[in-house]
């Protein structure tokens, strides 16, 4: 199994609540990160500096009170990124960005003018809700989002699917009424107005 297809099912485990350490883990880093960041007002460089101070100081009394105690201290030197791993992120970001690429020039040749206002549409109202919510609490939301719903989706999915039958099913009622007593007027107006202006000639 390859490294991106390990890092696919883990990613679909914490977004399941399969594993569920990493997913309160993951909450619990992104509620902290928006508290400090939103909250208290902390700059994004600062906090990175402290959880920096503070792995590096870890790191040192750790490494010091093995020494005291007359053990090895870790061996580091296979920490790191593998060439493979590096190449496969490296290959990973730029299949990324020409699809990204591909899809821009695909929607702006596109010639159905639905896909072109859909995607305009959308860009618009992502710019609105940018104006009122900042990015850090946009993909704060996102994460949440996307770790609540999908879980969700799964455990209640007979259930939604249920309702979205009951939905289509009152929609539809809903349409051939409104087909049956408005839609059908105007049609039977405006052939009764046509018969009479063919009799007038």
């Amino acid at each position: 199994m390859s490294d991106t297809s390990q890092s696919s099912d883990t990613l679909r485990d914490i977004i399941l609540w399969r594993k569920k350490r990493q997913c309160l883990l993951t909450l619990l880093t992104a509620t902290a990160t928006w508290v400090l960041l939103q909250v208290y007002q902390f700059n994004f460089l600062t906090l990175i500096s402290y959880l920096a101070i503070f792995i590096v100081a870890s790191l040192f009394l750790t490494g010091n009170l093995l020494r005291l105690l007359g053990k090895e201290p870790p061996d580091l030197s296979r920490v790191g990124i593998s060439e493979k791993s590096a190449l496969e992120m490296g290959n990973n970001f730029r299949a990324w960005v020409e699809e990204g690429i591909r899809w821009m020039f695909w929607v702006a040749a596109e010639r159905e003018w639905f896909v072109f206002v859909g995607t305009v549409s959308g860009l618009w109202l992502v710019s609105r809700v940018a104006r009122s919510v900042d990015l850090l609490t946009l993909l704060y939301i996102g994460i949440v989002t996307g770790m609540t719903v999908p879980a969700m989706y799964v455990k209640y999915q007979d259930k939604i699917e249920r309702g979205e039958e009951k939905l289509k099913a009152q929609l539809k009622r809903y349409y051939d009424t409104f087909d049956e007593k408005v839609v059908k007027k105007i049609q039977n107006k405006v052939t009764v107005g046509e018969e009479k202006e063919k009799k007038v000639e």
